[in-house]
């Protein structure tokens, strides 16, 4: 196999443990997976894309200053369903300031930067918060960890540095921009 530049790609083994082997197996039979390394290729663009790459146990992985815990929705929910409803925005802008903090100094980008949108909302599908697009002067929100509408909100105005209307409450979630954001005319 020779790679774009020419160079020919290096063959490696890896020796599996027999649960290893047999569970990727599985993975294959079961069509979850199509082979071994389209599986093994898929893990390092997931360890590359998170950028966890202090994993110092099970349980403990750091992404440059920010501690990262796999976690259920269902406890998001709990928390979230003890909160006041009044408090939700409030309570998304300060979320939304700590992962600013968190992307700018891990990826070295402005999250206000409308250009680097694109950038910030892979990281945020990676951390599997949900699937976002700008569509003109909406952001879409596909499959939301968090169904809260105003805790969005808040988030990504903070995280954005933007105001935004919330135009549906139950996903997937819509946002408008409100006018004279980041410098730019949104006309109707």
């Amino acid at each position: 196999m020779i790679k774009k530049d020419g160079e020919s790609a290096k063959r490696t083994t890896i020796i599996l443990e027999k649960e290893e082997r047999e569970f990727i197996d599985s993975l294959i039979r079961e069509g979850k997976e199509p082979g071994i390394k389209p599986l093994i290729s898929k893990m390092l663009d997931v360890y590359r894309s998170m950028m966890v790459y202090d994993w110092r146990f099970p349980g403990e992985y750091y992404c440059g200053i920010s501690r990262i815990a796999f976690v259920n929705v269902e406890l998001i929910n709990i928390l979230i369903q003890n909160v006041a409803l009044e408090k939700h925005r409030e309570i998304g802008r300060n979320m939304g300031e700590a992962l600013r903090v968190s992307i700018e100094t891990t990826l070295g980008i402005k999250a206000a930067d409308r250009g680097k949108w694109p950038d910030v909302f892979k990281r945020l599908r990676v951390q599997g918060l949900g699937d976002i697009y700008l569509r003109d002067k909406y952001v879409l929100i596909k499959t939301p960890f968090i169904n809260e509408a105003q805790i969005w909100a808040g988030f990504l105005e903070s995280l954005l540095g933007i105001e935004l209307d919330v135009k549906t409450v139950s996903p997937p979630l819509v946002f408008e921009l409100k006018e004279k954001q980041l410098g730019l005319e949104i006309s109707e």
